[in-house]
């Protein structure tokens, strides 16, 4: 996977004991995984230009070319009946009313042209006009025929690590009082209100990853990064102790505006840092109770036996101690190694079922915002 600026997740396999090299490689502050999840993404690359020769006829050109029938393979084997086509016309209308975009004429091709014709068009617009949708199904059950609407925040493979040491040292510069208090905020609607696990929290996932790995220094013969690992842990439990008590503080979030209207920038640094706890702050007001995995879907439909071969968010989205250093190194490494095990991944997912029914009209405006915002926070920290 990938680490917020540059950790990115792709999955990990199972953890191996093998030591990190004796520094970490340069990064920006998100990892992506060593490989990306096993579901392939969209490719968003147009293919090579090219052109006829100059001596052949051009006449093909003005000629349009219907799409294949290739996705209404499946509907051919059902009934053909007048019901399937009127419920697929009444299904597209009002998918096309929810998103704003005009379906091309098509009934006129006739059955089941059209409806191929229909779903080819269709799915062009959205794909041009709708940020982060991601695929159109045409579903027939015993009663009817109608399309459901899938959007999705594609995370990248990311691994959204929120270093909390680099706060404490900001903390205790004290040229930089005002601009530590602010991201403690921050911090504090993370940690608060959008539910980001904690690592030093018992239950999360990033615990029991530090202390897999205390074991493993534990255990291992005494060697020249031993003495760096165990000054690296001792510092990561004592420091991430005591931030997470100045975090949980509800006055980071009672004084948020406040710290905000108070705050004046002397440099690059402090408006960087205005500019994120502002958008923090706007996310808070828009969102005051929304947790970042509320719309948390695996990417493909999965079956009960298929849980434990889940990548849950909160096995990529956490506060850690550190993104640099011996521990950090061999932590990454072995979140890496363990989630390229899993075939499957939960990301923001929304889907719309255009059935006659009442369509929700929930977005994945905040998970935009939200994640931008947390790889802007790993950024800001590991640039001080």
């Amino acid at each position: 996977m990938n680490y917020a600026t540059q950790h990115h997740i792709g999955h990990y396999r199972s953890p191996s004991a093998n030591h990190a090299n004796p520094t970490a490689p340069t990064i920006r502050w998100i990892r992506r995984l060593a490989t990306e999840a096993k579901e392939c993404q969209r490719n968003t690359k147009r293919q090579v230009e090219s052109r006829a020769d100059s001596y052949a006829t051009d006449g093909f050109l003005k000629s349009a070319f219907l799409p294949k029938l290739q996705k209404t393979e499946s509907v051919q084997a059902g009934r053909k009946s007048a019901k399937m086509e009127s419920d697929f016309y009444k299904s597209l209308s009002q998918l096309a009313q929810h998103y704003g975009i005009e379906p091309m004429p098509s009934r006129q091709c006739g059955y089941p042209y059209n409806i191929a014709l229909a779903l080819d068009d269709i799915e062009l617009q959205l794909r041009n006009n709708v940020r982060d949708w991601e695929q159109i199904h045409l579903i027939q059950d015993s009663e009817k025929t109608f399309l459901t609407s899938e959007e999705r925040y594609s995370t990248g493979s990311t691994l959204y690590y929120i270093p909390i040491l680099p706060l404490y040292r900001l903390s205790k510069n004290p040229k930089r009082k005002q601009v530590a208090e602010l991201l403690q905020s921050v911090c504090a609607y993370l940690y608060h209100i959008t539910d980001v696990p904690y690592y030093r929290q018992e239950n999360s996932y990033l615990f029991w990853i530090y202390e897999m790995v205390t074991e493993w220094v534990a255990c291992d013969d005494e060697n020249e990064d031993t003495a760096t690992y165990l000054a690296e842990i001792t510092q990561a439990q004592w420091i991430g102790d005591n931030m997470e008590r100045k975090i949980f503080n509800h006055q980071n979030l009672s004084r948020f505006r406040e710290r905000l209207d108070k705050f004046k920038s002397k440099d690059s640094f402090d408006h960087d840092c205005f500019l994120l706890a502002s958008e923090a702050f706007a996310l808070y007001e828009q969102y005051p109770d929304i947790a970042f995995y509320r719309n948390a879907q695996p990417h493909t439909v999965a079956e009960e036996d298929d849980f434990e071969n889940i990548v849950l968010m909160y096995k990529y989205v956490s506060f850690c101690a550190e993104a640099k250093g011996l521990l950090f190194q061999t932590l990454f490494d072995s979140v890496n190694n363990e989630l390229q095990e899993y075939g499957l991944m939960q990301e923001p997912i929304i889907e719309k079922r255009f059935n006659g029914a009442t369509v929700t009209c929930d977005t994945l405006d905040f998970e935009n915002r939200l994640f931008s915002l947390i790889e802007e926070l790993i950024y800001v920290l590991n640039s001080f």
